[in-house]
């Protein structure tokens, strides 16, 4: 089996090219997973914040809830 060599540089730039053509040509399929992983940050980051507050009661996060529909 004969062995590939390619310099640092060429295989970022081959990288670039690959994902650039994956987000023009299925850009639905990666605009999923962009906004997938945007949810995950999201909602680990409002786990984290929420350990750190006082407990409120489901009847108050309710009422605050209808408030704003």
């Amino acid at each position: 089996m004969s062995e590939i060599t390619i310099d640092e540089t060429k295989l970022k730039d081959l990288l670039k090219v690959a994902i650039i053509e994956l987000m023009q040509e299925q850009k639905e399929e990666f605009y999923e997973i962009l906004a997938e992983t945007l949810e995950d940050i999201l909602i680990k980051n409002a786990i984290q914040e929420g350990e750190n507050t006082e407990p409120v009661s489901r009847e108050k996060i309710f009422k605050i809830l209808n408030e704003k529909i």
